[in-house]
């Protein structure tokens, strides 16, 4: 099996206001629309009728959830490394 990967790293940026943190957001199209995740955050997930919805969807649904963690007294995620990889499978 032959394939691909592409390497993302997100960064973690403190400022004044507080912290800033740079997290990945895969964005597919599927038959309705489009569906994006965050990788980083477990169970992080929207959908959008267009590419500029998904993505304002997936901006909000990451704040909510880094929101609920901090209210929660759980740690913000660490900045890491993901791959996304592209894999030809035979069927």
């Amino acid at each position: 099996m032959a394939g691909s990967a592409v390497r993302v790293r997100s960064r973690r940026r403190v400022r004044r206001t507080g912290q800033r943190l740079q997290l990945t957001a895969v964005v597919e199209r599927d038959r309705f629309g489009y569906v994006a995740t965050c990788p980083q955050l477990q169970g992080c997930y929207t959908q959008g009728q267009s590419y500029e919805e998904v993505v304002r969807n997936i901006r909000d649904a990451i704040r909510l959830h880094l929101e609920d963690r901090l209210a929660s007294g759980e740690p913000l995620p660490e900045p890491g490394e993901v791959t996304l990889a592209i894999l030809d499978v035979a069927v």
